[in-house]
This record gives structure tokens, C-alpha cells and sequence, in this order.
């Protein structure tokens, strides 16, 4: 079958990772004698090109040989091999100089050698590992400087220590925790300085406690409320609130919830 190459990728030329041109009958990869043989195809799927996705397509088509090329200067090779090569043969790379490498050892190494890289200096291995890793191991990165990391500690830890998670400093976690958070912690939220994650507090709290709520600096939060509230508190909103904005949703939830509850009656019901 004749590859499939893109206008696009036939223009890209074919050298190697120095910047050399090709010559495929000087190639020590065709020359070389395995089992199954090696399969490739100049300007489509090569080992030696510097274009990563004719890199790619070569070890997709020869997956065996990805613990050959482990030790390659160049780190697209060294990358896109990991994907290939065995398991046990990816320790040496967990510390490798280039990120895209080490990125693609923490997606393959078993868990508890990959919370070995939590401490990655790129925060994208970082979040790679996070993204594998549960329990008291995924937790050991809620100090992770880089907030999307402990964003996602906050997304899959263990619910019960989630309570740790409460005052880190940027909004974007305390909000994730606000989506898991349980009671009675999820009240210590109530307080939060940030807009957003007192309306998820609002979205999550039990209607008993919505009241709480209704004084709220900030009228994003008590129009949050309005959506979960019974009719005495969207009453109380309606009348007493002090901005415009509020008292007229709130008109226009009484209506609704008066709606609803003249159609649960059914006809002949006044």
C-alpha cells in the first residue's frame, strides 16, 4: 500500500536531527538484520529523520525496536521510543535531560516508580504524575508550586483528606475542593474571599443552611442561591435585598416556583 503523506508534510524535507540530508542507502538501519525486518519508508517513516511524526509512524510500525533507541542524542527519538521500549528498560530516562522524555517515562512507568518524579523541575511531567498517581502518594503534591498540580491533588484525593486542601492559595484549587468537600467542612467555605468558590459553596451546601447564605457580599452568590432556595428565602431576596439585580431574579424565581407548584397540584386546584 502506498503511504498517505500530506502536501504539507512533503514539503518538510527529510534530514537528520543535525540538519543533514538523508541518503537511505547509507542507512545503518536498513542494513541491519532483524526479526521481524525493519520497515521504513524515506519521507514517511524514518528513525533517522529529524520530523517527529516520520520518527512516530517508524516505531509504530516497528514497535520492537524501541529499546534500541533508547540512548539516541536526539530527544525526539529517545521520547517517542519510551512508548515503545519495555517498562524496565525506562529507569535510566526518568531523569533525562529533556522534558518531552521525561514526559513520556512518567506515562509509562509503573506507579510507584513514577511518584519517583513528583519532584520533576517541568511542571508538565509534574502534572503527568499527578494525573496517574491516588491516595497518600497523590497527596505528598498538594505543595506543588504550580497550582494546576494541586488543583488536580484536589480533583482525586481521597475525599477525607481533602480538608487540607482549604486554604491553599489559589482560588482554582479551593474551588475544586469546594466541589468534593463534605459536611461539616464544606461550611469552613462559606467564609472564602474568592467569589467562586462561595457559589460552589452555594451549588453544594443542604437547603437547610442556604439562609446562611443570604447576606453575602457579593450578589453573584445570592443569585446563586436563588436557583436552590425555597420560596420563603427567595421571598425574603425579593423584598429586602439591596441590589436591583437580585430583587428582580428573584421576582422572577417566585413566579417560577409558583409555577411549579400550581402544575404538581393539577387542574381544579386554585
Amino acid at each position: 500500500m502506498t503511504p498517505i503523506v500530506t502536501a504539507q508534510e512533503s514539503e518538510i524535507p527529510s534530514v537528520d536531527w543535525l540538519g543533514a540530508p538523508l541518503d537511505c542507502t547509507c542507512c545503518t538501519v536498513r542494513a541491519t538484520e532483524s526479526d521481524p525486518p525493519v520497515r521504513c519508508e524515506a519521507g514517511h517513516a524514518c528513525v533517522q529523520d529529524r520530523y517527529a511524526r516520520r520518527i512516530d509512524r517508524f516505531f509504530r510500525w516497528n514497535p520492537q525496536q524501541g529499546n534500541a533507541w533508547l540512548a539516541h542524542p536526539y530527544f525526539e527519538v529517545r521520547a517517542i521510543a519510551c512508548r515503545h521500549a519495555d517498562v524496565f528498560r525506562l529507569q535510566p530516562l526518568v531523569e533525562d535531560e529533556d522534558e518531552t522524555v521525561r514526559l513520556s517515562v512518567a506515562l509509562r512507568l509503573p506507579l510507584a516508580q513514577a511518584a519517583r518524579m513528583s519532584k520533576d523541575p517541568h511542571r508538565e511531567v509534574r502534572i503527568r504524575v499527578a494525573m496517574r498517581l491516588d491516595g497518600s502518594a497523590l497527596m505528598a503534591m498538594r505543595d506543588d508550586p504550580d497550582y494546576y498540580v494541586r488543583k488536580l491533588v484536589a480533583r482525586n484525593a481521597p475525599a477525607a483528606l481533602l480538608p487540607r486542601l482549604m486554604q491553599d492559595p489559589d482560588a482554582e484549587v479551593r474551588i475544586e475542593v469546594a466541589r468534593r468537600l463534605q459536611m461539616p467542612e464544606l461550611l469552613a467555605l462559606r467564609d472564602d474571599p474568592e467569589v467562586a468558590v462561595r457559589r460552589e459553596v452555594v451549588r453544594r451546601l443542604p437547603l437547610a443552611l442556604l439562609a446562611s447564605m443570604a447576606g453575602d457580599p457579593a450578589w453573584e452568590v445570592r443569585c446563586e442561591l436563588l436557583e436552590r432556595a425555597d420560596a420563603l428565602l427567595v421571598a425574603r431576596l425579593a423584598r429586602e435585598d439591596g441590589e436591583p439585580e437580585v430583587r428582580t431574579m428573584a421576582a422572577r424565581r417566585l413566579q417560577e416556583l409558583a409555577a411549579t407548584a400550581a402544575a404538581s397540584r393539577g387542574p381544579g386546584h386554585g
